[in-house]
């Protein structure tokens, strides 16, 4: 392999983070133009696929499941529940804390959504076969220190 400005290795390690960039660029293009046309954000469809396939959720349980921070999770509650496709309530067990349920507006929104998003997937991927996207998924996990 020839030398880089960095040396081999420093170079691979720049390409490689190039390489990821662009890649999680192009899946959030994609995503947000998808998301976009149907009046959502991906941090609001985030929400809406949680609560949608695990049942009612605390904030915290959201964050935790969308990858969120805490201050952009409490906007976009608001803003779902504001458009009537969440409802907010209070937990019985700790007073001090939400749950989040979905509502039948939003379970309708994210059903017909659903196949959509699973078939853009589906396109971003297209270049992989099965095998290579199942060795991916377990280099990026080894490399975030997931076994």
């Amino acid at each position: 392999m020839k030398q880089g400005r960095y040396g081999t290795e420093h170079d691979e390690n720049l390409k490689l983070v190039i390489a990821l960039t662009r890649s999680i660029q192009r899946i959030r293009r994609s995503e947000t133009a998808h998301l976009h046309k149907h009046g959502l954000t991906p941090a609001q469809f985030g929400v809406l696929e949680a609560l949608f396939h695990k049942g009612d959720l605390k904030v915290s349980e959201i964050i935790d499941k969308t990858l969120s921070t805490g201050g952009n999770i409490t906007v976009v509650i608001r803003n779902l529940e504001r458009e009537g496709m969440i409802h907010r309530y209070q937990d019985a067990a700790d007073k001090r804390s939400s749950i989040i349920r979905i509502t039948n507006k939003g379970t309708k929104l994210i059903a017909d959504l659903w196949p959509m998003h699973l078939k853009d997937l589906d396109s971003l991927f297209a270049n992989l076969d099965l095998g290579e996207k199942q060795t991916l998924r377990s280099l990026l996990k080894k490399m975030n220190g997931i076994t």
